[in-house]
């Protein structure tokens, strides 16, 4: 695979200005002792349901704050920290946990499941959890992380698809550079299998591990394993994910669908939905009222990238840093303008391969990743990547009027390769052992802490309070309206949504 400079001279100055990008952060609601909040999603927060900037994930107490769409790093984390001072405002003495790893989790039923109101929508929002609960535990979705989107003008749904193929094969190189979950909690792994060991009464780790969140003990399903999906155009892509989304999944069937009006999931096909499809990046494109996003994807194409393999940063009080999210932008664009030869499901093995390797031992000397058909140093590979990333951080630099951001987010990048106890996962280590007994909860708390000192002390503009605080009436307005507008029983709503006539165009 080789980098073409020229097809980086074919982008106008105005076309890499025309790059977009949003986040979308997860972060538990803790208590100030550090354990799992269990009261309710404020409502001073507005609806989960409807509000487009302040939602949960899994739990009723994960917050999932999402930026609108930005031309630049900063006005993108500009709204991302106004998001987060807003909420302090209305969680009284609860913290946001810094970590990707869960704090100190309670038994698994213990932990709450996203409520969405009484609307047809809104209960299927919940029952999906309840399958994902059913399938993988609730520890499991207690998980957080930080979803990337960029877009780019011009990008066709072929090119798009090469740069996801590129990514997926690169996608260890973000993991070692910005995993940031080398320990957890022992509660997280009571009672399951793993390959970790003890650091300290109550917090396992592995040495070397740059991202337990992305390694087999993070969102990761045997079941799902077994799924065969292509990344090598839009129709392979679709069709490999229609049976997984359509045709009864044995185990899930044994389980049922519900047992009288207690429902134990959405469906019983391999995916509920296609949220549920975990991989490190996905094609996106955003969808209208009541429309499946395999449906939106046929029939309107790729609007943009989701890049899903981030662990927050818990040394930053928003959980990315700007030189993170610069990093990313000319990394994506690499993945867009490098050769991306069609995978094959040899390739694929080896992907998730290199992928658990550095999730579990990223930093281990001399570490082997597999590359074609042979082995390679972690260290020359990325090198590789990163020295044909040089060119395209001066360029973006140009485009952007002069100054060296992306330079110097490169350079941290093989400053990183060079040093491994620079990433975010050994300084995690280091912090907890230098300040806190080798203990990550304490760890965690006292970062979080400190980041919920410093958002409070930030001065939040009027105008944008108020426009946060609109947004939280409007919101629980629409959810009522959405709830009494509901004329057919949940049942047949569900039948209508998840056939396979919604999925095709």
């Amino acid at each position: 695979m080789s980098f073409h400079e020229d097809r980086l001279r074919t982008l106008a100055p105005e076309t890499l200005k025309g790059m977009r990008r949003g986040i979308e952060k997860e972060s538990l609601r803790v208590r100030s002792d550090g354990a799992l909040s269990q009261a309710p999603h404020p409502p001073a927060l507005g609806s989960p349901l409807t509000h487009p900037h302040i939602t949960t994930d899994f739990s009723e107490a994960q917050l999932e704050l999402i930026t609108g769409v930005h031309g630049s790093v900063e006005a993108c984390l500009q709204e991302l920290t106004w998001i987060h001072q807003f909420v302090y405002r209305h969680i009284g003495d609860e913290i946001l946990w810094c970590a990707s790893m869960p704090c100190n989790l309670p038994a698994d039923n213990q932990i709450p499941i996203g409520r969405y109101g009484t609307s047809n929508v809104g209960r299927a929002k919940t029952v999906y959890r309840l399958g994902l609960a059913l399938r993988y535990g609730r520890r499991m979705q207690a998980i957080s992380g930080i979803h990337y989107n960029w877009s780019l003008p011009g990008v066709t749904d072929a090119q798009y698809f090469a740069l996801i193929r590129n990514f997926r094969r690169h996608s260890w190189l973000p993991i070692y550079l910005f995993g940031a979950s080398p320990a957890i909690c022992s509660s997280f792994v009571e009672g399951r299998k793993h390959e970790l060991v003890e650091l300290s009464p109550g917090t396992m780790y592995a040495p070397h591990a740059t991202s337990l969140r992305m390694g087999p003990l993070g969102y990761q399903s045997d079941a799902q394993s077994a799924l065969r999906v292509s990344y090598n155009d839009l129709k392979s892509y679709a069709a490999s994910l229609d049976d997984a989304l359509t045709k009864p999944y044995p185990p899930y069937a044994k389980a049922g669908i519900r047992d009288n009006d207690n429902y134990r999931q959405l469906s019983a096909s391999l995916l509920q939905i296609e949220n549920e499809f975990y991989g490190s990046i996905r094609p996106k494109r955003r969808i209208d009222s009541g429309e499946r996003a395999l449906h939106a994807l046929r029939e309107r194409g790729v609007e943009y990238v989701e890049v899903r393999l981030m662990d927050l940063d818990p040394f930053c009080p928003i959980g990315i840093w700007p030189a993170t999210c610069r990093f990313l932008d000319l990394f994506l664009l690499h993945c867009l303008l490098a050769d991306s030869p069609p995978d094959t499901p040899q390739e694929i093995a080896a992907i998730r391969r290199n992928q658990q390797q550095v999730a579990l031992r990223g930093r281990e000397p001399g570490l082997k990743l597999q590359k074609d058909s042979h082995e390679v140093e972690l260290a020359q590979w990325g090198g590789q990547i990163l020295s044909e990333c040089a060119p395209i951080a001066g360029t973006l630099d140009r485009a952007h009027g002069g100054g060296s951001a992306h330079r110097d987010a490169l350079a941290a990048a093989l400053e990183a390769l060079r040093a491994p106890d620079s990433v975010p996962s050994a300084k995690v280590l280091h912090a907890m052992a230098r300040d806190h007994r080798n203990s990550f909860v304490r760890f965690a708390l006292a970062e979080s802490t400190r980041h919920r000192d410093y958002l409070k002390s930030l001065e939040l503009p009027r105008e944008v309070n108020e426009r946060f605080t609109g947004l939280a009436d409007w919101s629980l307005e629409r959810q009522r309206e959405i709830e009494a507008a509901d004329k057919v029983p949940f049942e047949a709503w569900r039948q209508k949504y998840l056939s396979h006539d919604n999925l095709v165009v």
